[in-house]
């Protein structure tokens, strides 16, 4: 698990959002099959939207494009079930298959330009009315205050009112969703009843979720009766796909919360598969006093009660690699790579880092191998570029390296450092060739403002 590291986005999107994304094969699979049928249900089209996992404690999911569906690990966390996390989603892609974030910002461009116009109206009598003097010089000048404030909450107003309206029509769009590929929206409605109550609150003590999605108590009635009436309402998830919910939780508990907590929440007497695997994962973090060597048993029991699993190769690898132990680490994750079908680049990554940073020579050219096929998938990974600049050095290949090295820090934000790397690229690189022309991009990219 990569955790906090900012992939995935433009370079742009990256700098401007400063979101710490955590990426891992296990959970983005997961998520995945939750969302698959759930988009195409919405007409949003295979692979057009991906769902990304914020590191971040509080309840929340969120669009800011009609590319990506933002999902906190405490939003994956406090699901009980996958119905819930899948009922979050759907409302989401009611968002975007709705285009409301695109309204929202026209909105908002619209309500500027007449918030500018009340401004400049204000300022024209408060002016007026300094300039004629007297008590009818006051009174004129607060009539200006009153044209600003009260413009501004007439916006406000609008505003709020169109948020609503969407939150209703996404309601709607991702119960229709739900029925389409036979699923119920009580989770859904479970999540918004769980919010309703924050109303009350204070932004301050509220969470992300409820701010951002306002539950009044006629948009939670219309919804109660939406969900109790599909015919879909009593489908219960399968036991396969709560058993992965539950390991996901598991995961995401044993590597993102304190150790202690972790060994309170899944004690010693759950010797259930979930449990274990989150002790497994805390035992690692716990350090000192052979939490290596502990941490590595256990995960080898693990594999022993499911050979087939790769992410238990993948997590013993995981724990070598942190360890300095990259050599050691290399047959778990071929292994990883060959249970998960030899797609998923996210392991591939994982397997190329530990056979460069191993420093064998030999092993270099199969690094570039499964770091430019999993460039070739994915494309914006900046991990794997830096890593495939890394390799190229260590082979001599130095415009090579300095172009991935460009690309890997363009992809992570860094654009200035990026386009430094590449200018030294390019001066080194065939006129008019294909690396060439990618240097030559970054160098004359220019970020939007």
């Amino acid at each position: 698990m990569a955790v906090a590291a900012l992939v995935g986005l433009t370079p742009v999107a990256a700098a401007a959002q400063g979101l710490p994304l955590i990426r891992d094969t296990e959970i983005e699979n997961l998520l995945n099959d939750y969302a698959r049928p759930i988009f195409k249900a919405a007409n949003l089209g295979s692979g057009r939207v991906a769902v990304r996992i914020v590191n971040n404690e509080n309840f929340n999911a969120f669009v800011v494009d009609g590319r990506n569906v933002f999902i906190h690990t405490g939003a994956l966390m406090q699901a009980q079930t996958p119905n819930e996390v899948i009922g979050v989603l759907a409302h989401e892609a009611g968002h975007i298959a709705g285009g409301h974030m695109a309204a929202l910002r026209a909105r908002i461009a619209k309500d500027q330009t007449r918030a500018l116009i009340a401004q400049i109206l204000g300022i024209g009598l408060m002016v007026a009315g300094g300039v004629s003097g007297g008590d009818s010089g006051r009174d004129l000048g607060g009539a200006g205050q009153s044209v600003l404030y009260g413009g501004n909450e007439l916006i406000m107003r609008g505003l709020t009112a169109e948020r609503r309206s969407q939150e209703s029509a996404a309601d709607q769009a991702g119960l229709s969703y739900l029925n389409t590929t036979g699923q119920s929206g009580r989770g859904m409605l479970a999540t918004f009843e769980r919010f309703a109550g924050q109303e009350l609150f204070s932004d301050q003590n509220r969470d992300p979720f409820a701010r951002t999605h306002p539950v009044a108590t006629d948009r939670l009635a219309r919804l109660r009766q939406l969900v109790e009436s599909s015919p879909y309402f009593a489908t219960a998830d399968t036991q396969e796909l709560q058993f992965r919910h539950d390991m996901m939780r598991a995961k995401l508990s044993g590597y993102i919360e304190n150790p202690q907590t972790v060994f309170n929440r899944y004690s010693a007497a759950d010797q259930s598969l979930p449990a274990r695997y989150a002790r497994t994962v805390a035992r690692f973090r716990m350090g000192g006093g052979g939490g290596l060597e502990s941490a590595l048993a256990e995960a080898d029991q693990l594999i022993k009660s499911q050979p087939q699993n790769p992410y238990f190769y993948e997590l013993k690898a995981d724990f070598l690699q942190k360890s300095g132990r990259f050599s050691e680490s290399i047959p778990p994750l071929r292994k990883a790579l060959q249970l998960a079908g030899g797609e998923a680049p996210l392991i591939a990554v994982q397997l190329a880092q530990s056979m460069v940073q191993s420093k064998q020579p030999k092993l270099l050219d199969e690094a570039i191998t499964l770091l430019r096929k999993a460039i070739t998938r994915e494309g914006e990974n900046a991990m794997a570029f830096n890593m495939l600049g890394q390799a190229y050095y260590d082979k001599g290949l130095i415009p090579q390296a300095e172009l991935a090295r460009a690309q890997g820090l363009f992809y992570f934000g860094a654009i200035k450092q990026a386009q430094e790397f590449a200018k030294r690229a390019q001066s080194a690189l065939k006129p008019g060739s294909p690396e060439w022309v990618k240097a030559d991009d970054i160098v004359n990219y220019k970020p939007q403002t």
